[in-house]
């Protein structure tokens, strides 16, 4: 079975939602503060197969997050979304090597916060259960806005989580047969 078969792009595509989830799941039991890994599967999906599969998957897992464990994972769909398209298009344009894998996850440590901070905001009024909602906390209190509040624990987070997914896909790609990998730029 080969990279370009509907039926391994679709297994694979299950198994990228469920290691979201169970990544995400267990990072956050084990409350590593400023990584997340839940968006793996996600990138992993859109570097292979382009930014399409990425966007589905990335929404399929916030959906089913959010059905199964946790109804505030819905609205973060968006942000998933945006990251299967962000390195779908990366790695059609460039191959998804470590260059290009730590490039990515600088863009989407910016772009996922600038998604995610409005719908925090909006949707859960800067609160969302959460590591960074200490930070956002002290921020208000220390006179800092809703957004600003919201948005640098987000950031911060984000650089580490999202370069090292990035690099961690890059790895794992780097290490597959070619007959899973042919025609990944």
């Amino acid at each position: 079975m080969n990279r370009n078969n509907s039926n391994f792009k679709l297994i694979f595509s299950a198994l990228a939602i469920a290691l979201n989830i169970v990544l995400g799941t267990v990072v956050g039991l084990i409350n590593i503060p400023l990584l997340y890994l839940d968006t793996v599967g996600t990138i992993f999906s859109a570097a292979l197969f382009g930014p399409w599969y990425g966007a589905a998957v990335g929404g399929l897992t916030n959906i089913i997050q959010g059905a199964l464990t946790n109804p505030k994972s819905i609205p973060f769909a968006l942000v998933n979304i945006a990251v299967g398209i962000i390195v779908g298009f990366m790695a059609k344009k460039w191959k998804f090597n470590i260059v290009t894998s730590i490039i990515t996850g600088l863009i989407l440590a910016v772009v996922a916060p600038l998604i995610g901070t409005p719908i925090a905001i909006y949707v859960y009024e800067g609160i969302t259960g959460d590591f960074n909602d200490v930070i956002f906390t002290w921020l208000t209190k220390s006179g800092q806005t809703i957004f600003a509040s919201a948005f640098i624990p987000r950031i911060t987070g984000n650089i580490i989580d999202k370069v090292a997914s990035c690099a961690i896909v890059s790895l794992l790609i780097s290490k597959m047969p070619s007959k899973y990998t042919q025609g990944n730029n």
